[in-house]
């Protein structure tokens, strides 16, 4: 599988028990949904290899403790430490009309309230501490805060987000 084709989980950031144990920390909402996980896929050289639970609990809040088929040792599970969890986009749950995944809108048109037509969203940085689009205006990438009190509707079937941009925020980044 590629990894265009899924989405980032979480990473696994330890071993519980000497039984070969892990924990991966989720990068999600509602860690509850990943429960009844029967497999993932954990990066390792740019491939994905997929692995199979036999046991999966929460710990904590944002952990998932998890039993892994083949796993049975502390050095086995050492083998996971710090290597990122995926699942396929088809396990994504599903969200309401107006809430979207990140990689969802890339390729949407960003119009502005005042302004109209800004440009595409050619991808979401989330790796800060404020998401931005960043979005294809006048041949030249701009960033543009993806926070919720910009947002004045979402069109899934035309492919459109309809923000409020800030005035003088696009000036900012000529």
């Amino acid at each position: 599988m590629r990894k265009e084709d899924c989405f980032f989980l979480g990473t696994v950031v330890a071993k519980y028990s000497f039984k070969g144990e892990v924990l991966i920390k989720l990068e999600t909402d509602d860690p509850e949904a990943y429960l009844s996980l029967q497999s993932f896929l954990v990066e390792d050289d740019s491939r994905l290899i997929p692995y199979f639970t036999t046991k999966v609990q929460l710990h904590k809040t944002q952990l998932l403790r998890v039993s892994i088929e083949d796993i049975s040792s502390e050095h086995e599970a050492n083998i996971l430490i710090g290597k990122s969890v995926y699942l396929p986009l088809d396990q994504l749950p599903k969200l309401a009309d107006d809430q979207f995944y990140y990689h969802e809108i890339i390729g949407f048109e960003v119009i502005d309230s005042q302004q109209g037509s800004i440009g595409t969203i050619t991808g979401v940085n989330d790796r800060s501490s404020q998401v931005l689009l960043e979005v294809e205006y006048n041949h030249r990438q701009i960033l543009i805060p993806l926070v919720e009190e910009l947002i004045q509707q979402l069109d899934k079937q035309q492919k459109q987000l309809y923000l409020t941009i800030p005035e003088g925020l696009l000036d900012l980044n000529s």
